[in-house]
């Protein structure tokens, strides 16, 4: 029975692993990359693509996000390079990038937009996480109190002890 439930979670573990090959193989398409893939608003996102012909010098890119870009020639030939800054009020979700060079080359691609980082202390109801004063110095002293109490009832001589 042991081995049945081994053997059946195994092929279970090889079907999923299985699945994942199409969507790897799919997203390894050179023709446009987008670093980084998750970004947050007020970074800056760098496109490249293969997608136009090698003499080609100049595109044009357009994100929902962000809007108008241009792309230039990248430090390899053939690959064209744009650059565009998310803007600071931009929510999380995914936003398509278009590129298009001439003569009638187009290429969509999407990624995602996260959500802000956190910045600062988080507010939990007990006042800044960074607060130094008295309330620190309380706190500690109560739980050194706590430890040195603990640790009195664990090494107390027990009466019942001969």
């Amino acid at each position: 029975m042991r081995y049945t439930r081994l053997g059946a979670g195994v092929v279970l573990a090889l079907g999923a692993l299985g699945l994942q090959i199409p969507a790897a193989v799919a997203a390894d398409d050179p023709d446009v990359r987008i670093d980084p893939w998750n970004a947050s608003p007020g970074s800056t996102v760098t496109v490249s693509t293969r997608a136009c012909a090698p003499d080609t010098d100049y595109g044009k890119g357009w994100s929902e996000v962000a809007g108008e870009f241009h792309l230039f020639e990248g430090d390899e030939k053939g690959v064209l390079t744009g650059r565009f800054q998310i803007p600071e009020g931009a929510g999380p979700g995914s936003d398509t990038v278009t590129l298009k060079c001439p003569p009638r080359t187009k290429a969509t691609e999407t990624y995602q937009v996260t959500g802000r980082s956190p910045r600062g202390s988080v507010s939990a109801g007990f006042g800044p996480a960074d607060d130094t004063g008295m309330g620190l110095a309380l706190g500690g002293g109560l739980l050194v109190t706590a430890a040195g109490g603990a640790l009195w009832m664990c090494r107390r001589p027990n009466a019942d002890r001969t």
